[in-house]
């Protein structure tokens, strides 16, 4: 089992109070021969007449002690390799990334970094570490 990032806790806790229900921790995924771990699935039951809503969420810290030009090369491989299994594995489940409010407004708004997450479609979950909570969600 891979090493759980330093904020997972605080997402799980976000997921949670924003109303989801966490059904993996981690959400383990075979495909084509290769395992993967992303770290957390979750659930959310809708209207009676539409079911429920499925996530996924790779967590990341960007912690100030790494290069977050690393950290983000990382980031969005890992992003674009789960999300590709989950289109073959679990296609109704929609992949978030998460990265802490701070990262976000700052880091994740330098014009390559924002050109970057929109040119391959990167849905990310914003929070908040000291809250505990999701600040944002964008699609």
């Amino acid at each position: 089992m891979a090493a759980k990032d330093r904020f997972h806790q605080v997402v799980k806790t976000s997921l949670t109070k924003d109303g989801w229900y966490i059904t993996h921790d981690p959400l383990q995924i075979k495909v084509g021969g290769v395992d993967m771990e992303i770290d957390l699935g979750a659930e959310r039951l809708l209207a009676a007449e539409r079911g429920d809503e499925k996530i996924a969420v790779e967590v990341k810290s960007f912690l100030a002690s790494a290069s977050p030009i690393y950290q983000f090369h990382t980031a969005l491989g890992q992003f674009i390799n789960y999300r590709a299994a989950l289109r073959r594995e679990e296609p109704d489940r929609v992949l978030y990334l998460a990265v802490p409010d701070l990262t976000y407004n700052s880091f994740f708004q330098l014009d390559f970094p924002a050109s970057i997450l929109q040119e391959n479609t990167v849905k990310l979950l914003i929070y908040d570490i000291q809250l505990e909570q999701i600040v944002q969600w964008k699609i």
